[in-house]
């Protein structure tokens, strides 16, 4: 299974455009991403949790949960990225980093905070109500 993998990508300008909102809004977790996690998934070492496999194919799924904020992980849930492997091809193909529809929303326009968490545009008034009970409750 070891190897030299290469990426490849479902639909790579919506991909990119969620790694550079990931890149702009969570910078930490963006760094492990390129200079830590595709690294070692281009060695085969491939990170995170099996959810899926196709013996058939040759196709194994992955969902790597990327580093965040406990607060932004109550709001809005984890940052994961999901790949597939297509191990008798030495294919990683990247599908997707949720929560897809805040990061592409975070790269058409400027995302505001409310106490350190992104607040989403179409949902501002259910985000900063999360925030602020969340904030309640651990007071």
């Amino acid at each position: 299974m070891k190897g030299n993998y290469i990426f490849e990508y479902l639909d790579e300008p919506k991909f990119k455009k969620c790694e550079r909102s990931v890149k702009k809004y969570n910078m930490f977790a963006f760094k492990k991403l390129v200079f830590k996690y595709y690294p070692e998934m281009k060695e085969g070492n491939f990170l995170g949790e099996k959810v899926n496999e196709d013996k058939d194919k040759n196709i194994v799924s992955y969902e790597l949960v990327l580093p965040t904020d406990s607060l932004f992980t109550k709001v809005h849930g984890e940052i994961v990225l999901h790949y597939d492997v297509y191990t008798n091809k030495n294919i990683i193909l990247l599908k997707s980093i949720t929560p897809e529809d805040l990061l592409l929303e975070g790269h058409s326009t400027e995302l505001g905070a409310y106490k350190g968490v992104m607040i989403s545009k179409q949902n501002a008034q259910k985000d900063i109500f999360k925030v602020t009970l969340l904030d309640m409750l651990n007071k």
